[in-house]
Formats: C-alpha cells, sequence, structure tokens
C-alpha cells in the first residue's frame, strides 16, 4: 500500500512529460486540436553535430525533439532557464540555440535564412510547402519568388538554381553545349540570375518617365527583394499599382 503511495506522488510530481508545446510558440501554428510545428520549423540543419545538439539541449517529451505536423514540447534549455512550462523567454538562451542547434530547438524559422515577409499573393500555400517542394525543380523558383521563408531562400534576394547540384561542377557554367540548361536550372550558380545585382535589389523600368507614382504598400522594398519586380506572375498593372516606385515603373 506504502509503495502504490509513494508510486502516486511521484507520478502527481515528476516533470510533465506530454506532448505538448508551451513557453515559445514561435515556428509553431495550431491545427485546430493543438499547437504543432510547422515545417519550415525543422527545415533547417544544425550547426553542430546532431547528436551533440541532443546532448545540450535533452528532451524528455514522449514525442522526441520537433518536427513538422508533431507537438513535441521545445527542449526547455532552448529558449528558457527554467524547469517547467510556462516559462518566460530568456533571449540569449534561445539566441544561443538558434546560432547552434535550431532544428533540434525547432527554431529553423526564426534564423536568417528562413524569417522574412513572402509576398501577398503567393502562387501556392506557403504554409504547406514540403522538403520535396523545397527541392523540387518545378517548385524552386517559384517558391524562391513567392514564399522565400518555407525553403531558406531568405537570402537568395529571389534567384536560386531549379536543381540542387548546379555547384558539383562548375564547368557546366562555361560549357558550351550547356547554356541552354544552365540558363534554366542553374541561374544562381552561374550567375545568370535576371535583373539582379550582387546586392540582391531589383530594378525594373518599363517606359521613359521622370518620376512614379508613389508606392500603395509599405511592403515593396521586402517584395521586390522577393521577386515582386521582375515576378511575371503579376501583371504590370498589377506592379504598378502597388509598387510603382520600387520597380521603378512608369
Amino acid at each position: 500500500m506504502i509503495a502504490l503511495v509513494s508510486l502516486f506522488f511521484v507520478s502527481l510530481f515528476a516533470p510533465e512529460a506530454s506532448a505538448v508545446i508551451g513557453g515559445d510558440l514561435n515556428c509553431t501554428t495550431y491545427n485546430g486540436t493543438a499547437f504543432v510545428w510547422t515545417p519550415s520549423a525543422v527545415a533547417c540543419s544544425n550547426t553542430i553535430s546532431d547528436a551533440s545538439c541532443a546532448i545540450l539541449y535533452p528532451t524528455t517529451d514522449t514525442l522526441g525533439f520537433p518536427a513538422a505536423g508533431n507537438a513535441a514540447g521545445r527542449p526547455l534549455a532552448c529558449y528558457t532557464t527554467a524547469t517547467a512550462t510556462p516559462a518566460a523567454v530568456v533571449q540569449d538562451m534561445k539566441t544561443a540555440a538558434a546560432a547552434n542547434c535550431p532544428k533540434t530547438c525547432g527554431l529553423c524559422c526564426q534564423t536568417d535564412a528562413y524569417y522574412c515577409p513572402n509576398v501577398a499573393y503567393p502562387r501556392l500555400n506557403c504554409a504547406s510547402i514540403t522538403l520535396s517542394q523545397c527541392n523540387s525543380p518545378a517548385w524552386r523558383t517559384i517558391i524562391a519568388a513567392d514564399c522565400p521563408s518555407a525553403c531558406g531562400f531568405c537570402n537568395q534576394a529571389g534567384c536560386v538554381d531549379a536543381v540542387t547540384n548546379c555547384g558539383t561542377d562548375l564547368s557546366i557554367c562555361q560549357n558550351i553545349g550547356m547554356q541552354t540548361f544552365v540558363n534554366t536550372y542553374c541561374q544562381r550558380t552561374c550567375g545568370r540570375c535576371p535583373s539582379t545585382t550582387a546586392a540582391g535589389s531589383v530594378t525594373v523600368t518599363s517606359g521613359t518617365c521622370t518620376s512614379y507614382i508613389a508606392d500603395s504598400s509599405s511592403n515593396c522594398a521586402a517584395w521586390s527583394t522577393n521577386g515582386f519586380c521582375t515576378n511575371t506572375f503579376y501583371t504590370v498593372a498589377q506592379r504598378r499599382s502597388r509598387c510603382a516606385t520600387t520597380c521603378r515603373i512608369c
């Protein structure tokens, strides 16, 4: 009887191990029942080894570490000095975790490569983009222009290779017989990105004029970086109505 009572109190006061995300809800989404991790929460790689991250940021959650679609609690050491949730976010702890073990901690979406605005009217649902789409020649260039935060394209200025292995053999960039291929599939690696500069800014001039109507959106600078000014998915009229000054459209 004493053993049963002891077991009851141990279970009552033991650290919670149920699969519930608490504390810092960044990189999560509500699925109608619970908060779960978005694909971009774990889309990056850890800077140090996964094994080292598991030691630095241990978890007692029954589901293990954060993964796309699950509700595993973020390891506490990833964002706080507390030992139970709810817990206040300690920014220094979170910064260190994002720098070293962003995948283990479910913080990929807050790293530089994943933390940027998507365009206002994307051609696909940015929140539902999968890793296979991020690596697909059919989707990569569209995602880079419309949903850069979904695949870690925030630092690419809207220009990515359509295939992922262009850098394997850089001689293809100068191979006469490969020019059609590299112009289509290896634009970033081979320096074939249209209308972009090294800084990632985009300038589009439509007609000749000395002044432009004011931008109607405060997001034009970010949209331009993500390819809005050159994306033919939007008509010239649409680009002009929203970002005439930024896109230099008369």
